[in-house]
């Protein structure tokens, strides 16, 4: 069985950043990349168009989607095979459908900043919608708090840990969990 890692958390968490830090620690860490349909960021994504999604879906290649700030977000089977697949998710229906629905060994991650955070945050990296990763923030935590059983490997505190020491804390959990094929 393969390996991969759900990092979960509210906007501005530290998602990218913590990915980046564990493609630094081993090359075998992929983003994976989401499919995004709709206006603005496009860097990060695989852009796509709404018949694309329609084909998908057709194919029952969707495992998850969700809509946020106006776009649909995709997560599909487009895993690349040999790489960890590093598959960032704001929402626990998202983190529930890739684990029942995606065959692998999921590391579960939360990563948690305060809303403070977010909000100093989000402007620095170039958003121009920070009232909407605000209100994101609050669904993040609502959700949260509705899915008081929800398990996981790691909880990082992002306002607290640097990106460097969660990624290393997140490759000693996932090298101690490794599957054996």
């Amino acid at each position: 069985m393969r390996q991969g890692i759900l990092l979960y958390g509210p906007p501005t968490a530290g998602k990218d950043t913590i990915t980046a830090a564990l493609t630094e620690l081993d090359a075998r860490y992929m983003s994976f990349t989401r499919l995004k349909i709709g206006p603005g960021k496009t860097q990060g994504y695989r852009m796509g168009t709404p018949e694309q999604l329609a084909a998908l879906e057709a194919r029952g290649d969707v495992i998850y989607r969700n809509n946020r700030y106006g776009n649909t977000y995709v997560v599909d089977q487009a895993m690349e095979g040999g790489s960890i697949p590093v598959v960032h998710l704001g929402q626990m229906a998202g983190m529930e459908q890739m684990t029942a629905l995606f065959p692998t060994h999921w590391v579960r991650v939360l990563l948690w900043c305060s809303k403070e955070t977010t909000a100093r945050r989000s402007p620095q990296r170039g958003d121009t919608d920070t009232a909407a990763r605000l209100t994101a923030w609050d669904a993040t935590e609502a959700d949260l708090a509705a899915h008081p059983r929800a398990q996981w490997e790691l909880r990082v505190d992002t306002d607290a840990t640097a990106p460097r020491e969660a990624a290393e804390k997140i490759d000693e959990i996932a090298r101690a969990s490794s599957p054996r094929s």
